[in-house]
């Protein structure tokens, strides 16, 4: 009767950011909440495929995210977390690192730091040293001659002004003579505004 009253229990997982060598960054649990029976076990079929696409719901807030931000999203039972902060998935045994909330919508590398509390507590980070890399100008060849222009200029100060003589040339000829006849006409239309 509870089951009918109050539908099926969310299916609780671990959410996994990102998966290095030895070292899974984890954001924590979260819960997906199927519809129906038939969506409650597809749900199940593409998170052991690890096919999942939709939304996921973390337990530390309730803030709900698209599960293609997180490299993995893993049924509760099959990962188990142990006294130590290591964490048993895949027959194999991980190093676990805690993602902060601010990293949980971060669509770049991250990288593990140690806590004061020990070389086992590790907090993940955003990676942002080719940032670092770029401000600081690794990686740049040096220039000793300064240029003012634009970067993609295909003409220099002289063939410019040749060209631009050119064409002052070729629009003072081609422009008419005046005559008295066309000043006449000129002077009527202006007439004809001016009375409107």
């Amino acid at each position: 009767m509870w089951k009918k009253l109050f539908g099926k229990p969310p299916i609780r997982v671990w959410v996994i950011k990102q998966v290095d060598d030895g070292l899974l960054h984890l954001c924590g649990e979260g819960h997906i909440e199927p519809g129906s029976k038939r969506a409650r076990e597809s749900v199940l079929t593409g998170l052991q495929d690890g096919t999942y696409q939709g939304a996921v719901a973390l337990a530390d807030n309730g803030l709900v995210l698209n599960a293609r931000l997180f490299a993995a999203l893993v049924p509760h039972d099959g990962l188990h977390l142990d006294a130590d902060g290591l964490a048993h998935w895949q027959g194999r045994v991980w190093r676990t690192s805690q993602v902060p909330q601010r990293c949980w919508t971060y669509e770049g590398a991250l990288i593990a730091r140690a806590t004061t509390q020990g070389p086992l507590d590790l907090v993940s980070s955003e990676d942002v040293s080719g940032i670092r890399r770029r401000a600081s100008g690794e990686g740049q060849t040096a220039s000793t001659r300064l240029q003012f222009g634009a970067a993609d200029e295909l003409e220099g100060e002289a063939e410019f002004a040749e060209r631009w003589r050119r064409h002052q040339e070729g629009a003072s000829a081609e422009a008419p003579a005046s005559s008295p006849e066309a000043s006449d006409s000129e002077r009527q239309t202006e007439r004809r505004h001016g009375d409107q």
